[in-house]
């Protein structure tokens, strides 16, 4: 299978989440609000709230972010990018009154914001191969440094998942978190952390830009 069919069979599977859940955590595949909750915590510890800052969510959904960072009392300017045309639609829907908050699927559209986030956009690589979907995670990234000015996140399920759980998802991409922070530290930043404490079976990553 190519890249490409891999990718069309995300958006069809996310399609069918969407449709059956609506907009909640189950129609993004996340197991509930706490888990959400839990990576979304992980994700924007990359953030200096006490400014008003920009912030692109890469992988939006339909835009749940936006409520946790409401709920800390932050002020922003939140920019959405999804490749699946009904998440950035029921992203428009669900904040149309919130003027600060924009929704987008076409990736040369968006603008350099202080921060990018990415949650859960790399689990899934469905038929196409490890290599094949490592190679896209890592030009993926290349694309998500180029538009922060000061900082990115991203999450992953780890390679240090129960074997047999692995086993039981051949679809699924579980990630070497030591190759990925080693890759980050050495393109993007010296500033680089990983996050691997937080019981779920993932990982994110932490990276800042400057010295």
């Amino acid at each position: 299978m190519s890249l490409e069919e891999a990718l069309d069979d995300c958006r069809a599977y996310f399609a069918g989440k969407l449709e059956r859940h609506g907009a909640v955590p189950a129609g993004v595949d996340w197991n509930g609000v706490e888990a959400q909750e839990v990576r979304f915590d992980q994700l924007v510890r990359i953030v200096d709230p006490s400014q008003r800052f920009s912030i692109l969510d890469y992988g939006c959904g339909y835009g749940a972010l936006i409520d946790h960072m409401r709920k800390r009392g932050w002020d922003f300017t939140y920019y959405g990018f999804d490749i699946l045309a009904p998440m950035v639609e029921a992203g428009r829907q669900r904040y149309k009154d919130l003027g600060a908050a924009h929704f987008a699927m076409d990736d040369s559209s968006l603008p350099v914001c202080d921060y990018l986030v990415a949650g859960g956009v790399f689990n899934l690589k469905f038929g196409a191969s490890s290599a094949e979907w490592r190679d896209h995670t890592l030009r993926v990234l290349d694309r998500m440094s180029s538009l922060c000015l000061r900082a990115f996140s991203f999450n992953m399920l780890t390679s240090y998942s129960d074997p047999d759980r692995m086993a039981a998802r051949p679809d699924a991409y579980f990630g070497d978190p030591l190759f990925y922070f080693d890759h980050c530290k050495r393109n993007y930043s010296r500033n680089v952390a990983l996050l691997h404490d937080y019981v779920l079976y993932d990982f994110t990553i932490l990276v800042r830009k400057g010295d």
